[in-house]
Order: C-alpha cells, then sequence, then structure tokens
C-alpha cells in the first residue's frame, strides 16, 4: 500500500498543478470506496478555489476557504495529473476538472481508499486527531521515542508502526530502518536504550528522505502524480529479501510474521 514516502512524492507531483487553481467541477463515478464519497462533494468543491495541499500521515489535506477534502490512497489508491481529454480506465472513480484544463483523477483497483469532506480543523477529525508526530518533524526524536517507549514490552517493530506513536512509519520502512539502526524487529520496545533510539530515530528519517528522493517504492500499484513508478525499490537492504544474502555479512535474511506483517532481518546485524 502507498505509504508515507509515496504519499508525499504524490502531493509534490500534483502541487504545481493545483495550488491556487480552482475546481470547475467534480465527477464521481464510483461513491463506493472504504467509506462512501460524500453526496455534496461536487457542491462543497465546485468553483473553489485549492489553497494549498498538506499532508497528514498517509493523508493529502486539500484546503479551500471554507474546508479541507482529506484523501487516503489505500491499498492500491493514486492520484494522477491527466489530460481532460484522457481515456478513462476502470477503477477511475473520481475526475476533479481544474481551470487550467487538466484533471485531477483517483484511481483505486481495491477501492480502499477514502475522500472525505469536513468544515472544520483537519487536525481535529477524528480520523487525524489521534496520530503522532510526524517522522520528519523535529518533535521527533530519541528522547520522545524513549520517554514514550518505556514500560512498553511490544516489539519495537509494532512500537514504530502505531501511528499514535509516530504516524506514517509503514511496513517497507520500519523493516528497513531497523535494519539501518542494528535492532532486532523482536526486541521489547521499553528495553532499548536511549543511544539505540538515537540510531533509530536517524535511520527512520533517513530511509523516509531517501525513499522520497526516489519517488517512493514500487511493489504493486503505486506510481506517482506523474503516472511514474517509484524507484527506492531498488535500495531496499531487507525488505522482501528472504534467504538473499544480507548486504553487510552475507547471511541470508530471515523472514517472520510480527503483527501480522511480513519481517525481515539479519540475526548478525541486527541483536
Amino acid at each position: 500500500m502507498p505509504e508515507l514516502p509515496e504519499v508525499e512524492t504524490t502531493r509534490r507531483g500534483i502541487l504545481p498543478y493545483l495550488k491556487n487553481k480552482s475546481i470547475e467541477t467534480v465527477a464521481v463515478r464510483n461513491r463506493q470506496l472504504r467509506w462512501p464519497v460524500p453526496a455534496r462533494l461536487k457542491n462543497h468543491l465546485s468553483g473553489q478555489k485549492i489553497l494549498d495541499i498538506t499532508r497528514r500521515g498517509k493523508y493529502l489535506v486539500f484546503g479551500f476557504d471554507h474546508g479541507h477534502m482529506l484523501i487516503h490512497l489505500g491499498m492500491s489508491g493514486s492520484l494522477r495529473i491527466v489530460k481532460s481529454n484522457s481515456e478513462i480506465r476502470k477503477h477511475d472513480h473520481i475526475d476533479w476538472l481544474i481551470n487550467n484544463g487538466r484533471v485531477l483523477r483517483y484511481h483505486d483497483p481495491r477501492k480502499f481508499g477514502s475522500v472525505l469532506w469536513t468544515s472544520g480543523e483537519p487536525g481535529q477529525h477524528k480520523l487525524l486527531k489521534t496520530l503522532g508526530p510526524e517522522p520528519l518533524s523535529d518533535t521527533f526524536d530519541a528522547g520522545y521515542l524513549y520517554e514514550k517507549s518505556r514500560k512498553r514490552q511490544l516489539a519495537v517493530k509494532n512500537f514504530i508502526m502505531n501511528s499514535t506513536v509516530v504516524t506514517g512509519v509503514g511496513n517497507i520502512y520500519a523493516n528497513e530502518a531497523l535494519f539501518l539502526a542494528g535492532i532486532h524487529p523482536l526486541r521489547q520496545a521499553g528495553k532499548i536504550s536511549f543511544e539505540r533510539y538515537e540510531a533509530l530515530v536517524t535511520a527512520i528519517k533517513n530511509v523516509l528522505h531517501a525513499a522520497i528522493e526516489q519517488g517512493g517504492t514500487t511493489l504493486r500499484d503505486f506510481v506517482n502524480g506523474d503516472g511514474n513508478p517509484g524507484y527506492f525499490r531498488q535500495q531496499l537492504r531487507v525488505y522482501q529479501r528472504a534467504g538473499q544474502p544480507c548486504c553487510v555479512c552475507k547471511k541470508p535474511v530471515r523472514l517472520l510474521s510480527i503483527g501480522q506483517r511480513a519481517s525481515y532481518y539479519c540475526t548478525e546485524c541486527q541483536r
């Protein structure tokens, strides 16, 4: 599924085409996503200027004078800028026609994504208000993570993937960051030292920055706002490399399930 780097890549890709542009109309071909698309979405948006597009965790937040549109890409969703006469494909569920002649198109084969509207402060929306700090923000540091982890017995991988602890560290990047920090994914969060959390925070920030620069990781359906795949997959050190030699010590990368998620690690490099 699209994770934070994929969502941020999408935001950066569509922003130049949409910021300070107006939506002429909205065409909803299928309202049945994870939650039904608001019946009045067209009424809310027609003729309205997009003031900005920000990101909170894995949500894109479109700002207008009178409210905000929240978009989550779900398991297989993508947003692309296309020409107004572009062929409509199967699973192209929503079009926003922009006053520059372009169309923002939402494509989602599995329909687990969501397009929602709020007239209130987006940070207080029920889907956003419990989210932890952004992993690339100054708020997210070793001191915060160390204090948050005290007396926590769950596996550190589950700990950093908990969106109330830190938002947006998905499975791919949790695997990669723990490898870079040399921490075994099953180690109890509350038993990790401050110094090791310093290494982990640095690893999380570095791996996310690198993934964003490469346009995200294409594993199944993801393409960015221009329709191009992400290239960070070529830099993956452990994710989906079970049985292959570790890039550092050459021992085979192991695979186990933690919290029903595939977890890849090296028994020699991660303790």
